[in-house]
């Protein structure tokens, strides 16, 4: 499967990093609506970890939460490679919105 791996700097702080990634998969099915499915979020001290189904593909990873960036390492199915880029390209700004 291929990989994505983003860092989203920050300078809010650990905790409160954490506290605005919370949901965040909610806020992307409240703008795409029926593109995107079967959210699962589970969170812990440092990062969590997500999954989705985006126009049918799915897409897993996990979070890695700092006082100063977040980490943020994706999979997806090899049918979804030749949208690798606008993939990385919503989650970075998705995350860097919700850390402003």
């Amino acid at each position: 499967m291929p990989k994505t791996d983003i860092t989203v700097p920050h300078s809010l702080g650990k905790t409160e990093a954490l506290t605005r990634l919370h949901g965040m998969l909610a806020s992307v099915k409240e703008n795409y609506g029926s593109q995107v499915s079967d959210l699962e979020e589970n969170w812990h001290d440092d990062g969590g970890s997500f999954a989705f189904k985006a126009m049918g593909f799915k897409i897993s990873g996990d979070l890695a939460v700092s006082d100063n960036d977040v980490r943020i390492d994706a999979e997806f199915p090899w049918a979804a490679k030749p949208f690798q880029s606008t993939i990385e390209t919503a989650i970075r700004e998705r995350a860097e919105r919700l850390l402003a």
